[in-house]
This record gives C-alpha cells, structure tokens and sequence, in this order.
C-alpha cells in the first residue's frame, strides 16, 4: 500500500457537527486510511489514503459532492 498524506483546506465554515459528519462520510470510502481536522485551524483537514487506488483529487470531488468547496494545500 503506497499512502500519501495531505492536507485539504474547506472553504466553509464547518461547526463540530459539520466536521463529525464530513469525517464520518470519508471515513467509509475504501481508500482513506484517516482523516483529522485540526482544532486550531478548523478549515484544515490532515488526509491519509492509499494512492494505489484512487488520486487526491478523488477525495477533493468526494467532499465537493456534500455541498463544500475544498483545495488541496499540499503535503505534510
């Protein structure tokens, strides 16, 4: 398994309910390995997922889909 780490900033504001749902969400697709928001900046997502199967835009197009807009930072 070749997994990548990233991190996804989300345009929106999303409270703690918003953020339990959108990780609850992504945590059932095959191929995110984890995910965690930071509590100091809650725009940021830390993205782990198995570049075997799927791109980083994938993910990006998953979150866009729940009604969020979303870029890609970079790596960590």
């Amino acid at each position: 398994m070749n997994v990548i780490d990233f991190e996804i900033h989300v345009n929106e504001a999303l409270d703690a309910q918003a953020r339990h749902d959108l990780d609850e969400s992504l945590l059932t697709i095959d191929w995110v390995v984890s995910l965690r928001f930071n509590d100091r900046r809650i725009h940021l997502i830390a993205v782990a997922f198995n570049a075997d199967l799927t791109r980083s835009g994938m993910l990006l197009d998953a979150i866009n889909r729940q009604g969020y807009t979303a870029q890609r930072c970079g790596g960590i």
